[in-house]
């Protein structure tokens, strides 16, 4: 029966892989959305990063239509919007409407990086829980190359491949909305809800192993029915240090500069004196980069710990993010460093915080506040990507591509400190173990 569990995490997962397409197909259509709209740095900032505004704005406000209305619920809710905004965008006439269709796209985005984690984190049993939440990532790392690769066999489709690349979201969109009707909901939601049998029923359906009785009753025991109807305990005591702790990875995570890398890296090769297509194929590479790698930290994961992997890719990053600074402050654009260096990072992130920042946030927090703790956690890895999306043309205008990956080389560099004194380790635990680890601390 394990492979009802495979089928609920590949569902679930879809909705990682429509954020890793919609965040990532802005990359390969700058250039044509930048010559039709007639944008300059600070109106291509905004067109760049309108969708990263609905990502936060989303991110902040699905933890509690996700505890009133279920995980699965609110993921069709998600699918829908990612075929309104498909559609919309890819139709778009001006730039206004552009934004608003792209803002819809970011609210999708924002609530699945929640909720699809959250959603397999709560079906999963503790000893695989890191492979499954993983699988999450590793289709928004299928979904990040699906983008660039699409983009890459539409450039050549004349003046409108920019709506093309656009509306090729809308297919897996509808996919997704689909297959959600052939999963059940979260049993730890379900508990909340005081629905036993069925949950008991989903936990013999995902994990024939378990003793359900047992874990209905470890469920049971860690849900606070008054906690969990008010977010403001969120900001008190002994919860607060957790929420804070989230907030923080999620900076660091967007502190290495991943998404602008992602969002920019045509733009970023094209003015090394890579042409169009070459600057796509580049970004291709760097995207089956990122897959690889997060296949390989996929089956490590819940041997070697997730804290283990935070460290040893804040210190790979860093490196990495360094020697292309200094490659591109000297100009030695000649041969393929930079290429080598960004794989470099790529691979380094996609084995440590791309898998593991989702894992973390769909795990570290107690039964009775993880849908709205998470979503701060979420909300977190948004803003500081709308943030620094939105600055990075201003910022490469004004001092340079190779000043700005300096910055992002000192903030990993900190983040590994702090990865080091904060994080608590948690593999290989069930939820409601964890639960009593982390408020512990």
């Amino acid at each position: 029966m394990k492979h009802t569990l495979y089928l609920y995490t590949f569902v679930a997962a879809l909705g990682g892989l429509l954020f890793g397409f919609d965040t990532a197909v802005i990359s390969g259509t700058i250039p044509f959305i930048t010559d039709f709209f007639n944008l300059n740095d600070t109106l291509l900032g905004y067109a760049v990063s309108s969708a990263l505004i609905g990502c936060v704005i989303g991110a902040i406000s699905v933890g509690k239509p996700g505890d009133l209305f279920g995980r699965r619920t609110m993921l069709r809710v998600m699918a829908v919007l990612f075929f309104i905004s498909a559609v919309g965008t890819g139709l778009a006439n001006s730039l206004n409407i552009f934004v608003i269709f792209r803002f819809i796209g970011g609210l999708a985005v924002g609530g699945a990086s929640v909720l699809s984690p959250m959603y397999i984190s709560e079906i999963s049993p503790a000893k695989t829980r890191g492979r499954f939440v993983a699988t999450a990532q590793l289709a928004i790392v299928i979904g990040i190359l699906t983008a660039f690769f699409s983009n890459y066999l539409l450039v050549e489709t004349g003046e409108n491949n920019w709506r093309f690349m656009f509306l090729a979201e809308g297919i897996p969109a509808l996919v997704f909305f689909i297959l959600l009707f052939f999963v059940s909901r979260s049993p730890r939601w379900l508990v909340k809800m005081d629905r036993i049998d069925e949950a008991k029923s989903v936990i013999r359906s995902v994990n024939p192993d378990a003793d359900v009785e047992k874990v209905i009753d470890e469920i049971v025991q860690s849900i606070d029915k008054e906690v969990f109807a008010h977010s403001i305990v969120l900001f008190k005591k002994p919860y607060l240090r957790l929420v804070l702790i989230g907030i923080i990875v999620g900076m660091f995570n967007q502190l290495t500069g991943i998404n602008a890398i992602m969002y920019y890296a045509p733009s970023i090769f094209k003015s090394a004196g890579f042409a169009d297509n070459s600057a796509l194929m580049q970004t291709v590479l760097i995207g089956a980069t990122n897959l690889i790698f997060t296949i390989i930290a996929m089956s490590v994961i819940d041997k070697l710990g997730r804290k283990f992997l935070l460290i040893l890719g804040a210190c790979g990053m860093s490196i990495f993010l360094g020697l292309f600074a200094s490659t591109y402050l000297r100009e030695a654009f000649e041969g393929h460093l930079l290429l080598v260096y960004l794989i470099g990072f790529a691979a380094f992130f996609a084995s440590s915080q791309g898998v593991v920042i989702w894992v973390i946030l769909s795990e570290m927090f107690p039964n009775n506040i993880r849908a709205r703790a998470a979503s701060i956690g979420s909300f977190s890895v948004w803003s500081f990507n709308a943030l620094t999306t939105f600055l990075f043309p201003i910022a490469a205008g004004k001092f340079g591509i190779g000043y700005i990956f300096i910055f992002y080389s000192i903030a990993t560099a900190i983040s590994l400190v702090f990865f080091i004194k904060y994080l608590v380790e948690t593999s290989g635990k069930s939820l409601e173990e964890l639960e009593k680890v982390v408020l512990r601390n």
